[in-house]
């Protein structure tokens, strides 16, 4: 903040000339309503659910960097589908950064408001990239004493994701679940979940690193999705636990269809054939989108299954605010042990855009975790 009225924030921008423009710019910060409050922002984390607005689906390529130290700019060309893709978007200059936490430094007028002054909160809202944030009071969450902001920082997407496939499960009246690119952040907290409460959980993976990540932590179904037994050994694992719901952030490709045919080849080991197949609900939820190409699958499961998005938000709205509060109560209360989140790299908001970071972030690789001081010097 140069003059106590402004702050910077990261803005992503993609143009009509067919150029990704990432930078950093100044803007007021705003006084607060009656209900709102001023966040000064501690920490945000970069995470893939923010990589499609930041970047735009630019593979960053031809990403070149110029400006200043201060005030760096990063342009990258748009191909031809992807700025047909993006057309909702074009010369419309987006704030990014889905969730983050930090100091409430000023609030309005509302009891709500004035009693976070001085706390340190989280908040999901997006805009977080940026130095100050004005936010509904109702909209933060009060970190307990003793939790820092980057402690806090990381509270709302992957936790609460990952809480809502468990709930997601009974409610749909499973017993058991599959969750691919396991190995991520959000799969460990996945497990952990899993583990605590008793479910039994499939992780696939890609590679042997993955692998080790999930069995130092505990746990018991790995499968390497490149292993020349893996259908054999999914099938296997979907017989013993008797999973039919699966959460597939890769989106694209074989996967999915193959999670399905293995579930319906696991259930017909108990069942009288049926020419209609099973009557056993297998549904897969596609959360991410890590292979943008189409899904494939071959229609050999029967005709009880689904292929569908799953998100957040949405989720959360379904369940309704009491149910969600007890969500979130539970991610405070376990935010040092299950839902804890680790770091691989802390930068400021100039260095976020350092090219040689920017391309960590566009590979999205499992263990690397990126978190936004926007206060910290560049």
């Amino acid at each position: 903040m140069s003059d106590g009225k402004t702050g910077l924030q990261l803005r992503s921008l993609i143009k009509k000339n067919g150029e990704l423009e990432i930078s950093l710019v100044d803007v007021p910060i705003p006084e607060p309503a009656a209900d709102e409050v001023v966040m000064r922002v501690e920490a945000s984390p970069i995470n893939p659910s923010d990589l499609g607005l930041l970047l735009g689906g630019n593979n960053l390529k031809t990403a070149r960097a110029s400006g200043t130290k201060d005030s760096p700019v990063i342009t990258a060309n748009m191909s031809e589908a992807g700025l047909k893709a993006m057309a909702g978007r074009i010369d419309r200059s987006m704030p990014v950064g889905n969730e983050g936490a930090g100091v409430v430094i000023k609030t309005g007028s509302s009891d709500a408001a004035k009693a976070l002054l001085g706390r340190t909160v989280a908040m999901y809202g997006g805009a977080m990239y940026a130095q100050y944030r004005c936010v509904k009071a109702s909209d933060c969450l009060p970190l307990p004493a003793g939790i820092t902001a980057a402690e806090g920082a990381s509270c709302f997407v992957n936790p609460l994701t990952s809480l809502g496939m468990t709930e997601t499960m009974r409610r749909e009246g499973h017993k058991a679940l599959v969750h691919t690119a396991a190995a991520s952040n959000l799969g460990q907290m996945l497990n952990k979940i899993c583990l605590k409460d008793g479910i039994p959980l499939i992780n696939i993976v890609r590679r042997p690193e993955q692998a080790d990540i999930l069995r130092k932590i505990g746990a018991k179904y790995i499968l390497d999705s490149t292993s020349a037994s893996f259908i054999n050994d999914l099938t296997e694992a979907l017989a013993e636990t008797g999973a039919t719901i699966a959460f597939d952030a890769i989106g694209g490709g074989k996967l999915a269809g193959q999670i399905l045919s293995s579930m319906e080849a696991a259930i017909n080991r108990t069942k009288e054939y049926n020419r209609y197949g099973s009557n056993v609900h297998k549904q897969v939820y596609v959360y991410g989108s890590l292979d943008t190409g189409p899904i494939e699958v071959i229609r050999n499961f029967g005709s009880a299954w689904g292929v569908g998005g799953w998100l957040l938000t949405p989720f959360l709205q379904k369940i309704g605010p009491a149910d969600a509060a007890k969500l979130r109560q539970r991610v405070v209360d376990e935010l040092k042990t299950t839902f804890a989140s680790h770091y691989t790299e802390v930068v400021s908001l100039q260095e976020a855009l350092d090219l040689a970071n920017l391309a960590v972030y566009a590979k999205r690789t499992t263990g690397q975790k990126f978190l936004i001081c926007p206060n910290k010097k560049g």
